[in-house]
């Protein structure tokens, strides 16, 4: 039985008022940060791509639940009692968020969404004649634990686009044979969202599975896994809290329960054996078996408090929100001199005719794409990301790099010898940014095109970009937080 203070606590995951209240609040929107000048100025973060701060009720569901925190499972006393009903209620809020029930699915907490893959790929087992097709576009979470696997990649159109024929000749190649097809529901690096159902429909016309990485599209659109068994459901889905405003270092694996109903966990230890013998383990069932250890109850609060807040405030009205400033963003960066967005052309996205996440890659004729993120970072206070984004095959392709170039800078680097490696500036939206903030990001990107670059710029020992002379006391502040 759940005591009234438990029904108190449920505020933290369960929210009963509608969505007729202002955009949800994010931390530090109002934080500010120092230029190389001396000057301080509110930090603008265009990273969300990477990672989201917190909500507000986020971070009050956190504090008001941490007196409350206990070990769960097991425990007699009140405090883990509570604890234990707030992380197995938390399964719910994962289950509403993407649309699906317990009579069909289980839900597994984990750290992210690469612990959630790579989970995914121990438990998927391949008969000698089997495959897995993933595709060219993913982030290597959902690349790289395939590699271990016999799997094909699906190519890409000159564009960026997945190769939807491509897709369906590999099918019709393999037919039967093709276990699994894990596909990203929205790309890192250009926003794009690709019809997820679409490729459900045909994995599931072959005898195939769908398995679906929606750690980018979950804190920017609704997301639905449909009904189990039909057509175009979402057999599997797995996203990390860190991407939607929870960042306290837990994320889901939704699965069939058919899937973890035996065989051996990924990870062994506490909670995944019913019973251990000196003859043999008799394991637990369900989300238990991959649960090893005590598990990151906070993180799990967190996580199931953003997911109610997003709920509240309803997904649609998120995504309008973003829609706008996408819109403005494309015209802002389309007027600055040399620079190139990449990815499929963002003309559709204005006309209204796509839709699109407000995640911008490019680069700027004559400038690296790393000094140009330091030139933002440190004489604009906007925050930015540079590189691959850990989609390495992606970028290559979006950027004309061939298979030849790619495989020459792969030696020289497995030889010690120096690369210079390809890549791009992302600026990514979310909840908490407003035009005002494009607006930095524009005057900055400007200022860069003309020439207007405060400072000299060097690698440090941690080969970052950084000022020369820089004076930011970065590590006394960050000790600050400690002291």
């Amino acid at each position: 039985m759940i005591t009234t203070a438990e029904h108190r606590s449920d505020r933290y995951v369960k929210g009963t008022r509608k969505s007729a209240y202002a955009r949800p609040r994010v931390v530090g929107i109002k934080t500010e940060v120092p230029l190389i000048t001396g000057e301080k100025v509110r930090y603008v973060n265009l990273d969300s791509a990477a990672s989201t701060p917190p909500l507000v009720k986020v971070r009050q569901a956190v504090d008001d639940f941490l007196p409350w925190y206990s070990s769960v499972h097991r425990g007699a006393g009140y405090k883990s009692r509570l604890s234990t009903h707030l992380y197995e209620h938390a399964r719910d809020a994962v289950m509403r968020f993407v649309g699906t029930t317990p009579k069909t699915h289980v839900v597994v907490f984990v750290r992210n969404t690469t612990e959630a893959l790579n989970l995914l790929a121990h438990r998927t087992l391949l008969e000698d004649d089997e495959l897995i097709l993933t595709t060219k576009m993913e982030h290597h979470s959902n690349l790289l634990p395939w590699f271990r696997k016999k799997h094909e990649i699906v190519q890409l159109t000159e564009d960026g686009r997945i190769d939807m024929a491509d897709l369906e000749q590999r099918l019709y190649q393999h037919e039967g044979k093709v276990k699994l097809i894990t596909i990203s529901a929205a790309s890192n690096v250009t926003g794009l969202v690709n019809d997820v159902h679409q490729v459900a429909r045909l994995a599931h016309a072959h005898g195939a599975k769908i398995a679906v990485d929606a750690a980018q599209l979950t804190p920017h659109r609704h997301i639905s896994m449909g009904t189990y068994g039909t057509a175009d459901c979402i057999d599997i889905v797995a996203f990390s809290g860190h991407k939607l405003y929870a960042p306290y270092g837990a994320g889901a694996l939704v699965v069939p329960a058919t899937l973890f109903a035996d065989g051996d966990p990924m990870l062994v230890g506490g909670g995944t054996a019913c019973l251990v013998t000196s003859s043999g383990i008799k394991w637990a069932t369900g989300p238990d078996l991959e649960e090893a250890g005590s598990p990151n109850v906070i993180g799990v609060v967190a996580m199931a408090a953003a997911l109610e807040e997003l709920m509240r405030f309803g997904m649609e009205r998120v995504a309008e929100h973003e829609r706008e400033l996408t819109r403005y963003a494309i015209q802002r960066l389309q007027g600055v001199p040399g620079l190139t967005l990449r990815g499929p052309a963002w003309e559709s996205v204005l006309a209204g005719e796509e839709d699109r996440l407000g995640v911008f890659c490019f680069t700027m004729e004559g400038q690296s794409y790393e000094k140009v993120a330091a030139v933002l970072a440190n004489e604009w206070g906007v925050g930015v990301r540079s590189g691959c984004f850990c989609a390495h095959l992606y970028v290559a392709h979006l950027l004309g790099i061939s298979e030849e170039d790619a495989s020459e800078a792969r030696e020289r680097l497995l030889t010690g010898l120096p690369v210079e490696l390809p890549g791009m500036v992302r600026a990514s939206l979310g909840l908490a940014n407003s035009k005002d903030d494009i607006d930095r990001l524009a005057s900055g990107l400007m200022a860069i095109a003309r020439g207007e670059i405060r400072a000299q710029y060097v690698h440090n020992e941690h080969g970052d970009l950084e000022p020369v002379g820089d004076k930011h006391a970065f590590e006394a502040h960050g000790m600050s937080f400690l002291a």
